[in-house]
């Protein structure tokens, strides 16, 4: 066993955003005790331990819970800031079209996953809902990448059987498209362990939006789905991100919203024609223009929103209303959505996220404490996988997946933090998580593993 001995910060047990105030942990002397498994077997004071021969000092730094991106794209890793001249569907197919295409080139898209896995090992995202490439090599690429370096990765390949002629490389026949998603599942799939219960990498179904696919490939989609979905695959892709994307979707399916589209109701007039793809491991990024029946419908079958207020910004999509989101009773965790997002540290999209939304208008505006912006980076994630038994906080049992914050290694962090008392923890947790960068991530574990 080993312990890691800190300023211990989390929030402990199941929390939902309601009460994560009320169940944030912070030890100033703290400890965690990881066992030979990964797992935790000890969080708390380290003055109850009895003596240690083996404990990491990290102090003055912070044990704090891996972050969880439950949005982010692989074939996008070089992308970011890329200028495309207009919104959402402008950027698509001026830069991200011909970029993903370049993974066509197999030593290519080994390189951008080498890349993707250590820039995400810098700055401390353990777990990662990933949006994927088209390109079979890849992807294979990716999950072998992730499998070496340790990380917890859940991917699917970007499918696109329609588009715009600068995603032709990008798209394939939908008889393709379902024949390679089905191999991914059965390549990739808890590929490390043959258990989803104990595995780091999991397979997903992952249309890039309804836009990229027609009433038959959904349809499609939803069969082979209901046949896998048991087995702890994932669902993934992007909803009402803009306001345009909107109204083509609506007009190119005759549907009377946009959600319908994914919840087998994409004949005309949302008719009835598929499956639904919505449940418990299904998580739709965006969500910024959802109707209020539409959030209904999220909640009620336990599909949740990856939130990704930096991308949302940097493309001008909006704003999603925060308080009208939650108070419907959706689960909504954070997603970096790199490369619309340029941000790959989660703490600097919760720095956006506390921004965008005390600015909405009066009577919507909120001021995110750091126990909720800790929550939404952590167990709103964890939830959102249906991983919240394994990860999520640093409790006992818990698999040990976690980052060492060293403020000293950050130009004046340390000196901001130290005008704060250090038993105020939702003070110092705030400024914690809205002023650090990517230097004061000074290791990394999945599961007692350092990566970093």
């Amino acid at each position: 066993m080993t312990v890691y001995r800190g300023h211990l910060v989390h929030l402990t047990g199941n929390p939902t955003l309601p009460d994560a105030p009320r169940h944030l942990v912070g030890v100033p002397d703290g400890a965690i005790v990881v066992d030979d498994a990964g797992r935790i077997s000890y969080s708390g004071d380290f003055s109850a331990l009895p003596p240690a021969a083996d404990v990491v000092d990290v102090r003055p730094g912070f044990l704090l819970p891996g972050f969880i991106d439950t949005h982010i794209h692989f074939p996008q890793t070089h992308c970011a800031n890329a200028f495309g001249g207009g919104q959402l569907l402008n950027w698509l197919e001026r830069c991200i079209f011909p970029a993903e295409s370049a993974l066509a080139d197999p030593l290519f898209a080994r390189k951008v996953a080498r890349d993707f896995c250590s820039r995400r090992i810098s700055v401390g995202t353990t777990t990662a809902l990933v949006f994927g490439s088209a390109f079979p090599d890849a992807q294979d690429a990716l999950f072998e990448e992730s499998l070496r370096a340790g990380l917890r990765t859940i991917s699917g390949r970007g499918i696109q059987t329609v588009g715009p002629d600068s995603a032709r490389l990008l798209t394939t026949s939908e008889r393709a498209a379902l024949e390679l998603v089905g191999s991914e599942i059965s390549r990739w799939h808890a590929a490390d362990t043959r258990d989803p219960e104990t595995a780091l990498l999991h397979a997903a179904v992952v249309p890039r939006f309804a836009l990229s696919v027609t009433r038959r490939t959904l349809a499609a989609l939803g069969e082979l789905y209901d046949g896998v979905r048991g087995s702890g695959v994932y669902f993934h892709t992007h909803v009402s991100e803009n306001v345009d994307e909107i109204a083509a979707v609506r007009a190119m399916y005759d549907v009377d919203s946009y959600l319908d589209t994914y919840d087998g109701r994409f004949g005309p007039g949302s008719s009835v024609q598929g499956r639904t793809l919505l449940g418990p491991r299904s998580v739709l990024a965006h969500a910024v223009h959802s109707t209020d029946d539409e959030l209904a419908r999220m909640a009620d079958t336990g599909t949740s929103i990856a939130h990704c207020p930096t991308s949302q910004l940097f493309l001008g999509s909006g704003t999603m209303p925060w308080r009208r989101t939650v108070s419907r009773g959706v689960n909504v965790a954070l997603g970096s959505d790199v490369a619309a997002g340029d941000e790959w540290l989660v703490p600097r999209v919760l720095n956006d996220c506390f921004k965008v939304h005390i600015s909405e208008p009066a009577g919507a505006a909120v001021s995110l404490n750091g126990a909720e912006l800790l929550y939404t980076a952590t167990i709103a994630g964890a939830r959102a996988l249906a991983l919240n038994d394994r990860i999520g906080n640093l409790d006992v049992g818990k698999e040990a997946d976690f980052v060492v914050i060293d403020p000293g290694q950050q130009e004046v962090l340390a000196e901001t933090l130290a005008r704060i008392d250090p038993v105020d923890t939702a003070a110092l947790l705030f400024t914690l998580l809205t002023g650090m960068r990517d230097a004061a991530v000074a290791s990394v574990f999945v599961r007692g593993r350092k990566l970093r």
